[in-house]
């Protein structure tokens, strides 16, 4: 039994260790998805402008100048940007979850720890 409750220990320790590794990391990934999904609102606002402008243009010259295929290829490339960014705020959210996990585990597994120092039974003597 002594050694069982040795074996639980050691695996609570690799557990925390491992939490206490990720954490930063997923931190860090979600800070980078949250810096990319900005820019890519950004990029989004300046192709809107952009193709109203290019329209304005289009109607103000006097020399029929085609632009509607560029005008079409802004909105296709507005298209990919939101669909891009639908992706990275999905990540976000997943990553979110995981951390919130990382975090709710972690305290978990300190209370766990802090209670079995509280029984000297559970623990081997030093």
């Amino acid at each position: 039994m002594a050694a069982g409750s040795g074996g639980s220990t050691a695996r609570e320790l690799f557990a925390e260790g491992l939490l206490q590794f990720l954490r930063p990391a997923v931190r860090q990934l979600d800070g980078h998805v949250h810096a990319v999904r900005e820019s890519q609102v950004e990029l989004r606002e300046h192709i809107d402008s952009l193709a109203t402008e290019l329209c304005r243009i289009n109607e103000d010259q006097k020399v029929a100048l085609d632009l509607d295929p560029y005008v079409k290829k802004l909105l296709n490339a507005r298209r990919r940007v939101v669909l891009v960014n639908n992706i990275l705020q999905n990540a976000q959210e997943r990553l979110r979850r995981l951390n919130h996990s990382v975090a709710k585990e972690t305290v978990r597994r300190k209370a766990m720890l802090e209670a079995a120092g509280s029984y000297p039974q559970g623990l081997p003597g030093k």
